[in-house]
């Protein structure tokens, strides 16, 4: 069953603190900020796909990890069930 945009907010919230040992709030900017790089980009989007089964397309990544909101409406639009 598909996780709405809030119910993934926390679990992708551990993603992003995992792979950038950071605890980030729904609307930090994550890629503006310095918070995430390129090479972390790339950990985080694996990450998500592994999880969810949901493919950010290269040129999407700086556009879907502006923030942890952004990224949680990408992926409840996007998930595999």
């Amino acid at each position: 069953m598909s996780k709405t945009k809030e119910e993934l907010l926390a679990p992708l919230g551990e993603i992003v603190k995992n792979v950038i040992q950071t605890k980030v709030e729904p609307d930090d900017m994550l890629i503006e900020s310095g918070l995430v790089d390129s090479l972390t980009a790339v950990d985080i989007v694996l990450a998500v796909q592994a999880a969810y089964g949901c493919k950010i397309p290269a040129t999407e990544i700086e556009e879907h990890l502006e923030s942890l909101n952004a990224l949680a409406a990408f992926v409840a639009e996007n998930q595999k069930a």
